[in-house]
């Protein structure tokens, strides 16, 4: 058996043949079948990219996990994710099939403000069950982004742009799925676990991602949706460390692979990492590591 494809080759391919100044101008949108069920090898649902929103259409009974919140997919379900809101599937080996579109915020540029809907938004629904009816008509999309995307229409991102606007307020009409009850342990695991990956998307740095944007425990019990005091609480339960001695070893970690691995200066530094003054950075490097960012850059 030949190699298999990771979805992130098969993205990059898609789009190496677009000339770099009209890939910008459209923006990213693809769409992709989820792979069969191969026994011992359930199919990968999270598409890592943290640039990318994604709806998907899966079948199967599968469990949801989004910060303190749980949701069960007794059958079939339509999900919304933005790039910011981390999750995680469970028991996908019971996933039978699906399909999922993933684009970004430039993709709709022009076209409005995708985080204005709720589906997207960290107190909004991401996960709605569907009925036989629901599917197929959600299917029924799906099959026009795939028809529409192989086609030589000038205009087809501006259909794709519509469908994915319809499935949006398909979604939007629908009653909310029920919460599963967890115990206060499960959930302070889980919102540990989604802080960490949240905190992990941020990275690494580089000339697409210039500047961090949460620094605070703050910052990210707004994203996850939960109160700071209990984002808190469940860090300290299963890190043992703080939120704050967290972020700021991820920004430790982050200042020393960029002193030594990137041509920026200092100040760049200091300005992507999230410091408002150089010396703030000094001061917050040389208390961990007994060496100005100079020093340390020059041995």
């Amino acid at each position: 058996m030949g190699k298999v494809e990771t979805i992130e080759e098969f993205y990059k391919k898609k789009f190496d043949w677009i000339p770099d100044n009209l890939r910008n101008e459209i923006g990213h949108f693809n769409i992709f079948k989820l792979p069969p069920y191969v026994d011992g090898q359930p199919p990968s649902i999270p598409y890592k990219r943290r640039d990318f929103y994604k709806v998907m259409l899966v079948m199967g009974n599968s469990q949801v996990h989004y910060a303190d919140k749980v949701y069960e997919v007794k059958k079939q379900a339509l999900s919304f994710s933005n790039p910011l809101i981390p999750y995680k599937w469970e028991h996908l080996d019971r996933i039978r099939s699906g399909v999922y579109c993933i684009f970004n915020q430039h993709f709709f540029h022009q076209y409005g403000n995708l985080n204005q809907y709720s589906v997207f938004q960290s107190e909004g629904t991401h996960l709605f069950e569907l009925s036989d009816e629901q599917a197929e008509t959600v299917n029924t999309y799906f099959q026009r982004m795939f028809e529409e995307i192989n086609s030589d229409y000038k205009h087809k991102y501006d259909v794709l742009r519509t469908i994915v606007f319809e499935l949006i307020h398909f979604a939007l009409k629908m009653q909310p799925t029920a919460k599963i009850d967890e115990q206060p342990i499960k959930a302070s695991t889980r919102i540990s676990s989604l802080f960490l990956e949240l905190l992990e998307r941020q990275f690494p740095i580089d000339e697409n991602h210039q500047s961090l944007q949460f620094r605070s425990a703050s910052d990210f019990a707004v994203q996850l949706n939960v109160h700071v005091n209990h984002l808190n609480r469940a860090v300290k339960e299963t890190t043992d460390k703080t939120t704050s001695q967290i972020i700021a070893g991820r920004i430790l970690q982050e200042a020393k692979i960029l002193l030594k691995h990137s041509p920026w200066n200092v100040s760049e530094i200091a300005y992507a990492l999230g410091f408002s003054e150089t010396t703030h950075f000094n001061n917050f490097f040389k208390k961990h590591v007994e060496l100005s960012p100079l020093k340390f850059r020059n041995i």
